[in-house]
C-alpha cells in the first residue's frame, strides 16, 4: 500500500472493520453472504491503495469470497437451528453449483476487468426490479422444478456468483420465491448455498490470480495489499471478525420482518450497489 500515509491507513482499516459488521448483518438478513456489500467497498479501498484498475475488480471479488466463508457458515448454522434451511434443495444443487464455481474461476483468470462489473450491474438491477416491482402472481411454477432445469439453475448460480464475489443468495432467493417458496425459507437456504460457493470460489481466485506477477513483471508496482492470488489477506483479516459477530443479529432481524418489508429492503439495497458499478463502467474508474 505504498503511497498512503499512516492516517490514511487507519481510515482504511476502520472502513474495512465497519464493512465487516455491515456485511455480516446483511449476510444474516438477506442470506447473501455479504458479498454485495464487500465488493463495492473493497473496490474503493483498493482504489485508494493504488491497486491498478486491471486487477482491482477481480481482487475485490476474490477477497469477498474469502471473507464470506466464516460468515456464511455462521449464518447457515443460525438459520438451520430455526429449521428454515431446505436440505432437499441443497442436495439437488450442490454438484452443478460446484461445477459453475470452477467455471467462474477459470473465466476470472482470463476475463477483462469490465466483465466483472457488467455481471454485477446486470444481476443487481434485475434482482432489484424483481423484488420491488413483482407481484405475488409472478411465478414460474408452484414448486421448484426437477431434473435438468434444476441442474442448469444450480450451474448458473455457481458461475455468476463466482464472477460477482457473492454467496449465491441473489439468485437462489429470486428462484425460490419465483417458485412459490417464502422469502424467509429462501434466505435461510441461500445462507447454506453461500458456504458451498465461497470456499471453492476463494480457492479458485487464488488460482486465477497466480499468473498476475507474470503479466506484470514489476510486481511491487501492483501494490497488491498482501495478496495471495486474487485474495487480499489483510482485507480479509480486518473484515472477518466483525462480520462473524454481526451475522446472528441479521438472522434475528430477518425473522422479525414481514415478507414484503424484507423484499423491499433487499431490492433498494441492490439498486444502490448496482448503481455504484454502473457509474464506474461509465467513468472508467
Amino acid at each position: 500500500m505504498a503511497g498512503l500515509d499512516f492516517s490514511e491507513l487507519i481510515k482504511l482499516a476502520v472502513l474495512l472493520i465497519v464493512t465487516g459488521a455491515l456485511s455480516g448483518f446483511l449476510a444474516g438478513l438477506f442470506g447473501i453472504g455479504g458479498g454485495a456489500v464487500l465488493v463495492p467497498v473493497f473496490y474503493e479501498c483498493f482504489r485508494l491503495a493504488g491497486v491498478p484498475l486491471e486487477v482491482r475488480m477481480p481482487l475485490c471479488v476474490g477477497t469477498s469470497l474469502a471473507v464470506i466463508i466464516p460468515t456464511a457458515i455462521r449464518s447457515c448454522l443460525a438459520h438451520y437451528k430455526r429449521g428454515a434451511v431446505d436440505l432437499t434443495v441443497l442436495r439437488q444443487w450442490w454438484p452443478p453449483i460446484l461445477i459453475g464455481v470452477i467455471g467462474g474461476s477459470v473465466i476470472a483468470r482470463y476475463a477483462p476487468e469490465r466483465l466483472f462489473k457488467i455481471v454485477f450491474v446486470a444481476v443487481a438491477y434485475s434482482a432489484a426490479a424483481r423484488l420491488l416491482l413483482a407481484r405475488a402472481t409472478w411465478k414460474f411454477g408452484d414448486d421448484l422444478p426437477k431434473g435438468l432445469l434444476m441442474q442448469v439453475y444450480g450451474f448458473v448460480i455457481g458461475l455468476l456468483s463466482t464472477l460477482m464475489g457473492i454467496g449465491g443468495g441473489l439468485f437462489s432467493n429470486l428462484l425460490m420465491t419465483f417458485y412459490g417458496r417464502s422469502i424467509h425459507q429462501a434466505v435461510a437456504t441461500s445462507s447454506a448455498l453461500a458456504v458451498l460457493i465461497s470456499i471453492p470460489g476463494a480457492l479458485g481466485y487464488v488460482y486465477a490470480g497466480w499468473p498476475v506477477a507474470a503479466r506484470y513483471p514489476d510486481v511491487m508496482a501492483l501494490q497488491l495489499p498482501f495478496a495471495l492470488g486474487y485474495v487480499s489477506l489483510i482485507g480479509a483479516i480486518l473484515v472477518m471478525p466483525m462480520s462473524l459477530f454481526a451475522a446472528p443479529l441479521g438472522v434475528r432481524v430477518a425473522h422479525a420482518l414481514s415478507k414484503r418489508m424484507l423484499e423491499a429492503a433487499f431490492g433498494c439495497y441492490l439498486l444502490i450497489v448496482g448503481s455504484r458499478f454502473a457509474i464506474s463502467l461509465w467513468s472508467g474508474q
